[in-house]
């Protein structure tokens, strides 16, 4: 008669819980994490009394000197872009019913002068309406 011992299975450990956690730490981030596009150069808007988030359907960024910015491109090929990007939400949105909105983020230190030269070419792009990004300050 054999008096050993059976062999002992090695026990697997379970790896389910160890998933799930990942996971759902995985969903949290993807929930909470805001994906925007980086900016093309770093604007600082100008103050306001109070501040309001912006709610257009497109960002055209203006820096200091009165460089433009959208997504990848610069200057004259940023209101290409810009008009191009129009043009395809344009095709699939009704724009005459609800216009493209045009957020601007020009820099605090950008001349009046200048914005204001700017708004004609935007208008000859097609966008009626246009809000300009502030950061909230200390009032007058």
């Amino acid at each position: 008669m054999d008096f050993r011992d059976a062999p002992r299975r090695r026990r697997e450990e379970n790896l389910l819980p160890m998933i799930n956690v990942v996971f759902l730490l995985l969903i949290f981030f993807l929930i909470s994490a805001r994906m925007t596009p980086p900016e093309p150069f770093e604007v600082l808007p100008p103050q306001a009394q109070a501040e309001a988030e912006a709610q257009g359907e497109f960002t055209l960024y203006v820096g200091p000197e009165g460089a433009l910015g959208y997504g990848e491109a610069r200057e004259a090929a940023a209101l290409a872009a810009l008009s191009a990007a129009r043009e395809a939400y344009c095709a699939e949105s009704d724009c005459v019913a609800m216009p493209a909105r045009l957020t601007a983020r020009a820099d605090a230190a950008l001349p009046a002068a200048r914005l204001a030269a700017l708004l004609p070419e935007l208008s000859q792009l097609g966008f009626a309406q246009m809000e300009l990004v502030a950061r909230s300050g200390d009032g007058p």
